[in-house]
């Protein structure tokens, strides 16, 4: 048993749309997110240190590079179901686990399986690392919505998403790295122009009070 099933997937989660099922101006697979989102960790790492927290870079790097990577198995769903309820929240992530588990014991070899069981499960937790992790993951959605927005996209969902990862992110408030990309990255963001950006700015002001 090696670890060619493992990297194969690499190549698999390039293929791996996100947001499918919607008219997009920019097309992103799961692979190329993963690499933003590590990106955004590390770049929210950087505010959380400048700021006195001590960051793990070792479990930031492995949580942001894999998170999504058990997408090789059941693709990615659309965020709106994704979400819907608690329960298929639930129901989808023990499909996830149960699938990832399998691969591990039948493709991972015996010394590295607890490496990749570590790797391959659910890094969005209460360590600073995975609380990173939640912020960097709805960064990179926020700005996929954006660049529709931006292009003028007229699918409502993508002012849901934005609305959506703004909205979860505020639930960080606390942390350093969430105040800085407040005050700094968005209205750097919001100060470009596009067709919609009234509205966006107006959506904005509303989510931030």
């Amino acid at each position: 048993m090696g670890m060619h099933e493992y990297l194969q997937g690499l190549s698999e989660l390039e293929m791996v749309v996100r947001a499918p099922g919607y008219f997009k101006y920019q097309g992103h697979s799961v692979a190329a997110h993963s690499w933003k989102v590590t990106q955004a960790a590390q770049f929210l790492g950087d505010i959380e240190e400048v700021n006195g927290n001590e960051v793990n870079w070792q479990r930031l790097y492995e949580k942001a590079l894999n998170h999504d990577y058990t997408e090789r198995f059941i693709g990615d769903i659309k965020t709106p179901v994704k979400y819907a309820t608690h329960t298929l929240r639930m129901m989808l992530s023990d499909v996830e686990d149960s699938l990832t588990e399998n691969f591990i014991e039948n493709e991972i070899p015996s010394e590295l399986a607890d490496r990749y069981r570590r790797r391959l499960t659910e890094g969005k937790d209460d360590t600073l690392e995975g609380r990173i992790l939640s912020v960097a993951d709805k960064l990179d959605l926020l700005y996929e919505a954006f660049g529709e927005i931006q292009k003028g996209n007229p699918e409502p969902v993508f002012v849901e998403i934005y609305k959506e990862s703004l909205e979860t992110m505020l639930e960080f408030g606390d942390m350093p790295s969430v105040k800085y990309v407040i005050k700094s990255v968005l209205p750097e963001m919001l100060d470009q122009e596009f067709s919609d950006r009234g509205k966006l700015m107006a959506l904005t002001k509303t989510i931030l009070k």
